[in-house]
């Protein structure tokens, strides 16, 4: 299956909304949870290196996709975790905070950074250090007036909201001009996972990216 390019995967997280923050107990669990999300029609896969046996969990994840999903490396720090997250498979990397290294080994591979930024200053230095998205963290401390007060005078920015972000408010950030939502424990809802109701996160997942689609159409 042909790679896609970054410019390709930066359309993909666009046009799909909704990047699930998968962090799991045991990579295990991996592959039932990815399947319950695709069934719900979230097919952006975080998967963040905090889980035990990460990048293991990730190589078997993009081997085995298909070409409407896209897997990508999540709480990567450091350059050297973002190298590895990227020879496993990863199309893009998402980081907490901002550093120049990882998006620079990032574009050395075509591949998406998506560092985390919390303050204007902070937002658009990711920005002109080339951030293909920025991951507005945590927005559940800013809300999504934040994202409006940011897009007024830098429209040009591709802002990704993260935690927080819940079916109730994902409109909301929609309308106030994100270019995709960040969604872990709201959706990748630990207490279902732990009693196999993978049930519960496919109907959070329908109803998590039909939000995104009205809230959309009504833009």
């Amino acid at each position: 299956m042909r790679r896609p390019c970054r410019a390709e995967s930066v359309e993909s997280i666009r046009t799909l909304g909704v990047v699930a923050v998968v962090r799991l107990d045991a990579v295990a669990q991996l592959g039932p949870v990815v399947d319950a999300l695709a069934a719900g029609d979230v097919r952006a896969i975080e998967v963040t290196m905090t889980m035990p046996a990460a990048l293991e969990g990730l190589t078997t994840l993009a081997a085995t996709r298909d070409e409407r999903s896209l897997v990508g490396a999540g709480s990567v720090l450091d350059a050297e975790t973002a190298r590895l997250a990227i020879l496993a498979g990863a199309r893009f990397i998402v980081a907490p905070v901002f550093r120049a290294d990882v998006v620079e080994m990032c574009h050395r591979y075509d591949v998406v950074a998506m560092p985390g930024a919390y303050t204007p200053t902070e937002i658009l230095t990711a920005w002109e250090a080339g951030a293909d998205l920025i991951k507005v963290f945590p927005a559940s401390a800013l809300g999504p007036g934040y994202l409006k007060d940011l897009k007024g005078p830098m429209p040009q920015l591709r802002l990704v909201p993260t935690g927080g972000v819940t079916v109730e408010n994902a409109g909301a950030f929609v309308a106030a001009g994100a270019s995709a939502l960040g969604v872990g424990g709201a959706l990748v809802a630990r207490e279902a996972i732990a009693r196999g109701d993978f049930a519960r996160l496919t109907e959070y997942a329908r109803r998590l990216t039909a939000a995104v689609r009205a809230a959309r159409e009504r833009a």
